[in-house]
């Protein structure tokens, strides 16, 4: 997944910073437990949103326990979600997954360093470990990693067929999403929520994408990377245009998921969502145009 939700200190009042911390924290340590220190490099703001889904539908199945301190944490303790959680078991999952996915994907496109052939090598080969890890994972806990591998695969044969439309370019995004969302309904015992929460992961899925593309937009033109936006010749201001109406669709979906403690899955779905949004667009004049950049318009 990408980084749309980071929040801190600050922004969640009361106890939602130590809870959000609590998920981060047991996601990191839930990747060490099972696959070893390295694995812990795919922790990710916004693949603990999986972790928060499960608890906030029903609290009792992500227990929580003490860790001792972290660097990270100033060298303090702290309560976290539990690697037996399988909440925390299906977060490490998908992002090892999608990670792998993103390395693959930086190294077809030969972005950067990946451009080594030696590093091309070791990116491709941790790639695959980080994918049958994942795999391996997501079958724990009940979940078909093929649906995720299917639409990571799928996302550079759009980009390298050319012609397609922004919201087709984001689709491989949202479907992996939602079928995450969806799960999180299975492993809280509330499946009556998957179709509510699958419509909820494509938005945020749609969000994240063009959130990512539009941060990345100043350095994809220095190098010559692509850039969706740049791809489908997409001006700023229509690219915000759509994630405002995502947005909307999320916090309707997410009114209709059945939550016995919604109030961290709000704040950060809801709330940073909506902060992200306007970090990343502000930094635009309203309406403005993307420059022209090696990938000329498309459709």
């Amino acid at each position: 997944m990408f980084g749309v939700v980071r929040p801190c200190r600050h922004v969640l009042c009361g106890g939602l910073f130590e809870d959000w911390l609590a998920h981060l924290c047991g996601l990191c340590l839930t990747l060490r437990r099972e696959h070893g220190q390295a694995a812990r490099l795919v922790t990710n703001y916004d693949g603990l949103l999986v972790s928060v889904l499960v608890e906030a539908q029903r609290p009792e199945v992500s227990p929580r326990r003490k860790a001792g301190p972290c660097a990270l944490r100033g060298l303090r303790g702290a309560r976290v979600v539990s690697a037996r959680s399988e909440g925390a078991r299906l977060a490490a999952a998908a992002s090892l997954l999608l990670a792998a996915g993103r390395v693959r994907d930086h190294v077809a496109d030969g972005d950067g360093v990946y451009a080594r052939r030696l590093v091309a090598a070791a990116a491709g080969r941790l790639a695959d470990r980080w994918d049958g890890a994942g795999a391996r994972t997501g079958a724990a806990v009940g979940f078909d990693a093929g649906v995720l591998r299917e639409a990571v695969a799928r996302q550079p044969v759009l980009e390298a067929a050319g012609g397609a439309g922004l919201l087709e370019l984001t689709e491989p995004t949202e479907t992996a999403v939602a079928a995450v969302f969806a799960h999180t309904a299975v492993l809280a015992g509330r499946e009556g929520n998957a179709g509510a929460l699958a419509e909820a992961g494509r938005f945020f899925g749609r969000i994240a994408h063009l959130v990512d593309a539009v941060e990345d937009l100043p350095d994809d033109l220095a190098s010559g990377a692509y850039n969706p936006l740049v791809a489908t010749g997409t001006h700023v201001g229509e690219a915000r245009r759509l994630c405002e109406e995502a947005h909307h669709g999320l916090r309707l979906a997410l009114a209709d998921v059945r939550m016995e403690d919604r109030r961290l899955a709000r704040a950060l779905l809801d709330r940073e969502v909506r902060r992200s949004i306007d970090r990343v667009f502000n930094a635009y004049p309203p309406g403005g145009h993307v420059p022209q950049g090696p990938y000329p318009p498309q459709g």
